[in-house]
């Protein structure tokens, strides 16, 4: 104990000693916790398809409308649950006459219907990214955290398709479609826990070996 700590009333030191056992709790259970907050934050948007074909439609629309300041939720480039498809063309959507007119707004306000079948609240690049995420991570705990990490040169080279597909896409050069865009985004999920975790095993690591070069003389 430091001479600091033990300066402190018994309230202050019973308090400090609690911070440390959760801090150390969480160094040696971060894993776990980021694989739970992953899959949590994946099945909620695939949630919302579930709700809507059970006929909890307040809840699946709750959903629908929490998501959408994480994604854009364009019917066009979504994945759909319980219909005669799992993607749907833009082309496809104005023929079905699902869509009142064609500004991005009206586009992801549409959920999907009876026929249709529902939308994933995530669109189909997102379902790829958090989906690699945390299957790496499950990877990354059974192979036993012993893994170097991805080199930024490596990273980067991970994220061309990504750039590239998602770039002219966005300039209006050209139209993605669904396999470019799940596979670019589970090589970024991938890549991103490539390069991240084996970091964040390393600090966890040195947290519950005490800090003992951050603490007080």
């Amino acid at each position: 104990m430091s001479e600091t700590t033990s300066t402190l009333s018994p309230r202050a030191a019973a308090l400090a000693a609690w911070i440390d056992r959760v801090v150390r709790g969480f160094a040696r259970r971060w894993l776990l916790i980021f694989n739970l907050f992953v899959a949590l934050y994946l099945a909620m948007p695939l949630a919302a398809p579930l709700l809507m074909q059970v006929g909890h439609r307040n809840a699946g629309q709750f959903i629908y409308w929490l998501f959408r300041t994480q994604c854009h939720q364009l019917p066009e480039r979504s994945f759909f649950l319980f219909g005669e498809k799992a993607v749907y063309s833009l082309e496809e959507l104005n023929a079905a006459g699902v869509l009142p007119d064609p500004s991005l707004a009206s586009r992801a306000a549409f959920v999907g219907n009876e026929g249709l079948g529902y939308k994933v609240a995530f669109c189909e690049r997102d379902v790829a990214t958090w989906g690699a995420v945390l299957l790496t991570g499950l990877f990354f705990g059974l192979t036993g955290r012993r893994w170097r990490p991805l080199p930024l040169w490596g990273y980067v080279l991970f994220l061309v398709l990504l750039a590239v597909d998602g770039g002219t896409q966005l300039l209006g050069l050209r139209q993605s479609n669904w396999v470019l865009r799940t596979v670019s985004g589970a090589l970024f999920g991938l890549a991103t826990v490539w390069l991240a975790y084996p970091y964040v095993e390393k600090a966890m690591a040195d947290l519950q070996q005490g800090g003992e070069a951050q603490a007080p003389s």
